[in-house]
């Protein structure tokens, strides 16, 4: 069977996960001509916690999407658990970002995303697995090919490539952009559980004081997210530290769900709806740079998740806005050093952006990995509702820039005198550009 022509594009999505279809979606809405390339068919099932903060509820508004549509589950704020006390916030005040938060499947919010990008103009193309990026002499990607339905090879060919490829980053990595290994990452698992008493709860609930069968606190924390359709997502996340000692995921939620009342019905007899489920959480930026060569790298391609919360979706929702935003300036200049000083604000701006934001998280992290501190945290957070209501806006980045009130001003000076991180725009980060015209992509 002889090879089809290569599909031309402006510019190429890999991956259609909120980050890529939100790429897609902002590229359309420019006139584009924008190819998303998905390996699974939809609906599809992937690990989260399916929880939005209003941070990420804003990208949504700025999409046109109806989240007062069936489907959306609201929330109201957060309820902390932590050695035996509780304590409900709602959500901040805030001109920047709406009052609610919001949860729904990944089953099917992906493929609401998706097809919202097509609708816009995307040309969406799924169980089309990338194998490898198309390189031209000079090592810059110029496309990508694949393997689709029934194993049919085909090439997608365009100046410029964004990779929403997920954790594993496996175009990053083809071109020499490895992960920086004294960046944090986490371990999250989660599964579905039927609970009449739970399904219709107006607050996200976390549990600060996560254990081992021993006793000791860990860094992380245990969740119960309402979806309002009869089941809640229950899970857990942890950063992986040495620190910490050795962990085992599904151990560790089965001794947290024995501390929940049995009335909420968070048992594996009877009420768990599908597997128990896990992935990694790259956290902090800890893939850079995020531009080479004609590749753009967004969400947890690009390492983005938040150290501070282990929040994904805000943050791959909004460098694809700004990939876009970018490519669209590039694209409109001719091929060559004009166009790759447009592409380089990208990097720049990630770092104006987040930079001193996640290098402070990072340094939470480090904090929390330390036995006592974490202690400390667990046993005294949940005592003081100022403490609390500071502690979410800094952990789940929801201030106004300019602030509002003492505590937004208070958030802001503290990202503002955290030294900005000198590798961010990544110009030596990582290997030099591969030389040549075709590169396997690993695994």
């Amino acid at each position: 069977m002889s090879r089809p022509a290569a599909e031309q594009a402006q510019v190429i999505v890999v991956g259609a996960g909120p980050g890529g279809s939100t790429a897609a979606w902002h590229l359309a809405r420019q006139g584009l001509s924008v190819a998303l390339v998905e390996k699974s068919e939809f609906p599809r099932e992937k690990v989260c916690g399916d929880g939005l903060t209003p941070r990420a509820v804003r990208q949504l508004v700025r999409m046109g999407i109806d989240t007062s549509a069936p489907g959306w589950m609201r929330n109201r704020g957060l309820r902390f658990v932590s050695r035996g006390r509780i304590l409900e916030l709602d959500w901040p005040e805030s001109s920047a970002f709406p009052a609610y938060g919001l949860t729904r499947t990944r089953e099917d919010f992906d493929q609401l995303l998706a097809r919202h990008a097509e609708a816009a103009g995307a040309r969406l193309h799924t169980r089309t697995k990338v194998t490898a990026p198309l390189l031209d002499r000079a090592g810059r990607v110029v496309g990508v090919s694949t393997t689709g339905p029934e194993g049919r090879e085909r090439d997608f060919t365009a100046p410029l490539v964004v990779a929403a490829d997920g954790v594993a980053g496996r175009l990053a990595v083809s071109m020499g952009i490895e992960r920086l290994k004294k960046r944090p990452v986490g371990t999250a698992v989660r599964r579905y559980f039927r609970s009449q008493a739970r399904h219709l709860d107006p607050y996200l609930e976390s549990w600060l004081d996560l254990r081992r069968e021993d006793g000791r606190i860990l860094p992380g924390y245990s969740w119960i997210f309402p979806l309002g359709d009869g089941r809640v997502n229950v899970g857990l996340g942890v950063l992986n530290d040495s620190r910490t000692g050795s962990m085992q995921t599904r151990r560790l939620l089965e001794t947290w769900l024995a501390r929940t009342p049995a009335a909420w019905g968070l048992r594996e007899d009877g009420n768990a709806d599908g597997p128990l489920r896990g992935a990694a959480l790259p956290m902090g930026f800890n893939r850079l740079p995020h531009y080479r060569d004609g590749l753009l790298l967004i969400g947890d391609a690009g390492g983005m998740v938040n150290p501070c919360n282990g929040e994904g979706i805000t943050y791959a929702m909004e460098s694809a806005e700004l990939a876009a935003d970018v490519a669209g300036q590039a694209l409109a200049r001719p091929a060559g050093p004009a166009r790759e000083r447009a592409l380089e604000h990208y990097p720049a701006q990630m770092a104006h952006r987040l930079g001193r934001y996640y290098r402070l998280g990072r340094g939470f992290s480090a904090l929390m990995a330390r036995p006592a501190f974490t202690s400390l945290v667990t046993q005294n957070a949940v005592r003081s509702p100022a403490a609390m209501r500071f502690m979410v806006r800094l952990l789940s980045n929801l201030t106004d820039r300019p602030g509002t009130d003492a505590m937004d001003h208070l958030v802001n000076a503290l990202i503002r005198v955290t030294p900005s991180p000198a590798d961010h725009a990544g110009r030596f980060a990582g290997a030099p550009s591969l030389r040549r015209s075709r590169s396997r992509v690993p695994g």
